[in-house]
């Protein structure tokens, strides 16, 4: 699974870097096997003014299905980064069983139900 992390408006530094891939690689590893690629950009809307201006945004790239966009707000960066790694994990999670439902309610069946 590929990850990039980007920053607008400040300097990321490796603690954050590290903190930002463990949650996104801890909660998108059950469907690492579907996953292309992972796009985070982390911004501060407001600059030093303050308030609840940063911003996390998520891509997840997956296979054979549409892209996953998640984007959180908070004041907190690692509050964001959290928040928004938590949405895409359940968001993928949900992809990936609309598709396993999908699929499965087109298998042809290799028995008639009536059968009995």
């Amino acid at each position: 699974m590929q990850i990039h992390i980007q920053s607008q408006g400040f300097t990321l530094t490796d603690a954050l870097r590290d903190h930002a891939e463990y949650r996104l690689r801890f909660g998108l590893t059950h469907a690492s096997d579907h996953i292309r690629r992972v796009e985070m950009r982390l911004s501060d809307i407001n600059g030093p003014r303050g308030g609840a201006d940063k911003r996390c945004s998520i891509v997840v790239a997956l296979e054979s299905l549409p892209d996953v966009v998640i984007e959180d707000v908070e004041s907190d960066l690692y509050v964001a980064i959290d928040r928004a790694a938590d949405r895409a994990s359940r968001s993928v999670a949900r992809c990936l069983d609309r598709k396993r439902e999908h699929v499965a309610g087109q298998r042809p069946y290799l028995f008639s139900p009536e059968a009995d």
